[in-house]
């Protein structure tokens, strides 16, 4: 099942695996949103868009429509383990 960022709940992290480079903002790739990289879903704005997203100690703000293009797998939580 192909997860994307847009994909997650509040909290919820993973590890992006993808995505069309030409789609996403370059300041996006600057800013570390690169394949190998841990993403957390901070918050979601009112209406479902913005989303706020932590990819490497950076808070950034992007669409839902920039947030369906990034594939990512899921980290699950340790304490579901328990």
């Amino acid at each position: 099942m192909l997860i994307t960022v847009a994909d997650l709940r509040n909290g919820q992290r993973g590890v992006i695996r993808e995505f069309q480079h030409d789609l996403l903002p370059i300041k996006l790739l600057e800013l570390g949103c690169l394949p190998g990289n841990e993403v957390e879903l901070v918050q979601v704005a009112p209406l479902n868009d913005p989303i706020y997203i932590n990819v490497n100690g950076s808070h950034i703000a992007i669409r839902r429509a920039t947030a369906l293009q990034i594939e990512i797998d899921l980290i699950e939580d340790q304490d579901s383990h328990d």
